[in-house]
């Protein structure tokens, strides 16, 4: 792909993500012009709306698996990946601000599943090394750090990635840390 076509389909990836997830009714037209190409040009590479929106659930999960990957969830220690993973996963969700749990492919699904799989095995890890109290529901660690980056993410956008990320953590592990 040349370097003017990949940053065409960049911007209209990253504007369709930020304005789809405002409105999901957001027209092709409308994502092309914020975006600053043609509606061809966008129509060339997706056919519809929803074609659109599925080629930006796989970037958001790509962008998700490199966090995930780059925060060492099963080398680091815990409270280090724990940061990574938030400070990653904050800048992932102002970048790509839709929500990938509405995802239509099966590949996309099962794709979030697996992260969601790496999440759990964190999170046990982090109850066998103390970090997080036993006794918990099985997944109520990992669906309340989805739900804090998130409220990092795109209800506190005057906080940094690194603040939003000790937010996180702070707010996790007092929530949930040994009693």
């Amino acid at each position: 792909m040349r370097a003017d076509a990949a940053r065409n389909l960049d911007a209209v990836l990253q504007t369709g993500a930020r304005l789809l997830a405002c409105d999901p009714g957001t027209s092709i037209a409308a994502i092309a012009a914020e975006a600053g190409v043609d509606r061809r040009t966008v129509y060339r590479r997706f056919k519809t709306r929803e074609a659109l929106l599925a080629a930006v659930h796989v970037a958001k999960l790509e962008a998700c698996e490199k966090a995930v990957t780059e925060a060492r969830l099963t080398e680091a220690p815990v409270m280090v990946a724990l940061h990574r993973y938030a400070e990653g996963i904050i800048t992932v969700g102002r970048r790509w601000p839709v929500d990938v749990r509405q995802v239509q492919d099966g590949a996309a699904a099962d794709r979030l599943g697996r992260l969601i799989a790496q999440l759990d095995a964190f999170m046990a890890r982090a109850v066998r090394e103390g970090v997080i109290r036993p006794g918990l529901p099985v997944g109520w660690a990992r669906s309340l750090l989805i739900h804090l980056t998130n409220i990092a993410s795109h209800e506190m956008p005057e906080l940094t990635t690194a603040q939003g990320a000790d937010m996180v953590v702070q707010s996790l592990i007092t929530g949930l840390g040994p009693a």
